[in-house]
């Protein structure tokens, strides 16, 4: 499935909507360190993908900027175990 991920960093946050219903990864950004939250996913578009795709995402933002990955959220956490 193609998402589209929106990052949205007035809000700290990393969006894809998909038939109506919005996922979204949070975080929280302090000098080199990014803390990466909650990922969110409606139960209408889980099993899909959507999480896996705002984590990539995410995940490759912040390797642009440079930044140290703080995985507070245990699907962030399992991912990068899994994918680096």
């Amino acid at each position: 499935m193609d998402v589209d991920v929106k990052h949205l960093p007035e809000h700290a946050r990393f969006e894809a909507e998909v038939e109506g219903s919005t996922a979204f990864l949070t975080y929280e950004r302090e000098g080199d360190t990014v803390a990466m939250t909650h990922t969110i996913v409606p139960p209408p578009i889980e099993g899909r993908g959507v999480a896996g795709r705002l984590t990539s995402t995410a995940v490759q933002w912040a390797r642009s900027e440079g930044l140290q990955i703080d995985p507070q959220c245990s699907y962030v956490r399992a991912w990068l175990r899994k994918h680096g």
